[in-house]
Parts: C-alpha cells; structure tokens; sequence
C-alpha cells in the first residue's frame, strides 16, 4: 500500500494506508525453519523494564490540536458536514504516525508531540511504522532501509519521549505479515523489535509499549502469541494491540486480544489496546478493508474499557484519512469522515472539567456510624420521565444493524443506565458498541460502559448493534431503570 504524503507535520507522515487487509497470512512453518536452521530467538534486553500495570482509568489522551481533521474544522465553520465531524471526531483524540524515515529530525518532531501533550496535561498515542521491507514490499512499502539503521531511528525516536507518559504502537503489521521474510528474515526482524520496545523503555520508562497482535480474522491467536513471544513480549513490552486500520467488531477483538493473551500465559504485566476507530458497524461485506462504505466509528477513545485485560480504545488510524480507494492514501476526505461520524451511535460525552465538590467536614463527629457499603447509583423516580428512538440503520437477508438513542426527558440526571426491550420476532444481537448487551430468549438488556454512563436531564446517549433476523420487525416498549419510556 501507497505510504501516506501529506503537508509537513511535527510528527511526520499520518497514518499509511495499510488496513490491516483481511487476509490470512500463509503459513511458512517459522519455527520449522528456525529450528532447521539453527537459531535461536533469545531477544531478552535488560536495558529497560516494562511499565507494570494497566493505563489509569481516568487517563487523558492527547488531542492534536493540528491535525488533519482539526484544520479541516478549522477552516470550514460553514460546511453543513463540519459541526457532526467536529463532534465526533475532531474532538477525539488520535494517534499521531511516524512513518516518514527522517533520522536528522526525528527526535525533535517526537520532542514537539510528547512537549504538548505534557502541557495540556494529556498523554500521546504515537505510532512508530518504520521497520525495514514494511509491508512486504506492498503499496506501504518503506521504512528505514535496513535493521542497523532502524535500531539508530528507534534510539532517536525515544530520545525525544521524554519522562512523561506515552502509548507507543510499534510497527503495525511487523509480526502479523511476515510471509515475504525468511526464517532468518524473520529472527532478525523480530529481535529489532524486541531491542525497540527495551530502548524505548530505557529512555523514558513511563512509556507503555504494545506489539503487534495483527487481528481476529488473520492469524490464528496461538500463532500469533508465538510470534510475539520471538518478539520480545514477555521481557521488554507492556503488551498488543489490535485491529489497526481495520474494522473488526470491539468485542471480536478484544476476545481475540485475551485469546493471546492466554496463549502468553496470562502474564500479570502484559494488556491489550484495539483500535475502535472505524469499527462501530463492524467489517464490510466480503472484506473489503479500502475505504469500504457503510462503515462508522466505534467505541470513542477511553482507558475506562471496562476489562482489566484491555487498556484501551485508541483511535490509531485517524477516521476519515484515506486508505487510497476514495483518495489519495493518507489525505482527510470530510465525505468519508461526514460518513463516518453520521453512523456513529451518538455524540461523546465530555469529561467533567472540574472535579465535583464536596461539602465542607463537620466540626462533630455524626451520630451514625458511615455506611460500609458506597452509595447506589441513582435511578429514574417513580414516573420518570425518558424517550427512546430505535432506528434501524441497515438491513438484509438474515442481518441487520441498528442505532438507539436514549433521552432523559426528566428533571434530574441518570447515573448509570439499564435499557430493557424485547424482541418482536427471532432477532438475536450478535455484536454491540457503545453499550454491554446481554439476552434471554426475546429480551434484551443494554446497559452503560462507565464512560457514558451518566445521561444529564434533557440529554441522550445512543449505542448500537448487529443482529442476525429481521430488521423489519421493531421493539416498541422499553423501559430505563425500571421506567416505561416513550418511544419517538
């Protein structure tokens, strides 16, 4: 695939075009050929130890106030598209891409990123795509020229971290596609990977690093985790990361993600990120992973995943830069982004911008003793109001997908929500985003992910499925918490 050029960027080029392609690697029996040729993949580096623990739930990611989508919302005040791209994706942070080879600038571009995001106090997602013969030669072909010189980007790379938190994505597709390199090819690719993720962490130690977990329609997960294992992933990187540039459902990949991970041992140490930036309508059919319609975002960028196996939702690939087909690889395209953003389920719910107060202490001590229990969350009153829209956004022959929308229509907020239905017909949900679905028999129950758990008086929130059935046939009775909503 085509690497992505665009006007200068601290950081370098955006996102490639790559994808991620839906394609099954074919097996060339790497440890066959290892073995047969005697070497060993002891890639161990003591140089620096990986970050322990997960991403603080309430971690800020770092929102480039120049990147491609904010200049376009920039610049358009007037483009009846510009105020749903400006919600719902410009106002989301996104992984900033270092795929441009440029050694002589590399650590003062990192410098510039990591500087600004320490300052907004927030913390960078940065994806390196450097490694030699990087996409086997395909469209996305590039990267340093050779191993030697990739070890010396990757030590100015870091150098410009700084001592600040960081996410680093490490060379997407390296240890998935790896069909074009021989089993020596291999060993040494995978041990340049593995001295990457321990330099980065010897020069700024509170950076977390994740490896390359491919995705879950393409390697097998125990074929995965092997690979990453040759890979450095037990000693020098906090972990995988999952679904760049494609559009796997989240709860495939984060299935897929554990599966590794059990596959690795379940190592304490070790998470998952997945890419959630165009998934919230899953795959395309058949595949197709170029700039494919009817996609949509998925589940906004949080550290709150709900999953202490999973650390994140990123956006890696940014929504609404090209894969080549609609445009040029790598240029922002408000058709595609305005696409993007309008099938999404709902706008984001903003952070708090100060912390709630709390009253003044007493100057004596209560006469009850405190309770041992926290609090309930708090749940309509008996009359409440709500309103409930279910749309379905697309359908056909044994499938569909459909789009929810809750408003609280009374006087006072919801803090933590529970939406129950059931189903007129045979429809089974199979995948959902924004929202934990479960079922029995006909009846449905959505509730909140945490991050979007609080519905403010006279706001809404939305979610969204795929489900096997008849989009045909719609619920028409739901209850919030308990209470009967109308439905518009």
């Amino acid at each position: 695939m085509t690497p992505l050029i665009r006007p200068p960027h601290p950081a370098g080029a955006a996102a490639p075009a790559r994808g991620s392609r839906l394609r099954r690697a074919t097996a060339i029996g790497l440890a066959a050929g290892l073995a047969a040729a005697g070497i060993a993949l002891s890639t161990k580096v003591t140089a620096g130890a990986a970050v322990q623990g997960s991403i603080p739930v309430g971690t800020q990611f770092y929102k480039d106030p120049d990147s491609q989508v904010a200049r376009w919302v920039a610049a358009n005040p007037g483009d009846s598209r510009q105020p749903v791209i400006s919600r719902r994706i410009a106002s989301q942070p996104q992984a900033i891409w270092f795929s441009s080879y440029r050694p002589s600038t590399v650590t003062s571009d990192v410098k510039a990123v990591t500087s600004a995001a320490a300052a907004a106090g927030q913390v960078p997602v940065l994806a390196v795509y450097e490694i030699p013969n990087r996409d086997c030669g395909g469209a996305s072909a590039g990267g340093a020229p050779d191993l030697a010189s990739y070890d010396t980007w990757v030590r100015n790379f870091a150098a410009g971290l700084g001592s600040g938190r960081s996410v680093i994505i490490l060379e997407p597709d390296s240890i998935a596609l790896t069909t074009c390199l021989s089993a020596q090819q291999q060993a040494d690719r995978f041990a340049s990977l593995s001295r990457a993720a321990a330099t980065i962490h010897a020069a700024s130690p509170n950076a977390k690093v994740y490896l390359d977990g491919g995705h879950s329609a393409w390697n097998s997960a125990s074929e995965q985790a092997g690979r990453l294992r040759s890979a450095g992933i037990l000693t020098n990187a906090d972990g995988l990361f999952t679904n760049v540039s494609n559009f796997n459902t989240t709860a495939n990949e984060v299935n897929f993600a554990k599966n590794v991970l059990a596959a690795l041992g379940n190592p304490a140490n070790l998470h998952a990120v997945v890419d959630t930036s165009r998934n919230g309508n899953g795959p395309a059919p058949g595949g197709a992973w170029c700039d494919p319609s009817g996609r949509a975002i998925g589940n906004y960028p949080t550290a709150d995943t709900g999953d202490p196996a999973i650390d994140a939702f990123l956006w890696v690939k940014p929504p609404g830069e090209a894969d080549g087909c609609a445009g040029a690889a790598g240029t922002f395209l408000p058709d595609v982004a305005y696409a993007l953003a309008s099938a999404g389920s709902s706008d984001p719910t903003p952070p708090a911008t100060t912390p709630p107060t709390t009253p003044p202490p007493t100057t004596t001590p209560p006469t009850t003793p405190p309770p041992t229990t926290p609090p309930p969350t708090t749940t309509p009153p008996a009359g409440a109001a709500c309103s409930v829209s279910y749309k379905v956004a697309n359908a056909w022959s044994g499938g569909f997908t459909a789009d929810v929308t809750v408003r609280n229509t009374g006087s006072s907020a919801v803090n933590g929500w529970s939406l129950k239905w059931t189903f007129p017909a045979d429809q089974k949900i199979t995948s959902a985003w924004n929202a934990k679905t479960t079922q029995s028999g006909a009846t449905v129950t959505a509730t909140d992910l945490g991050y979007n758990g609080t519905i403010p008086a006279g706001g809404s929130t939305g979610f969204g499925f795929q489900g096997t059935g008849s989009g045909t046939t719609s619920p028409t009775a739901f209850t919030l918490n308990g209470a009967t909503c109308s439905v518009s």
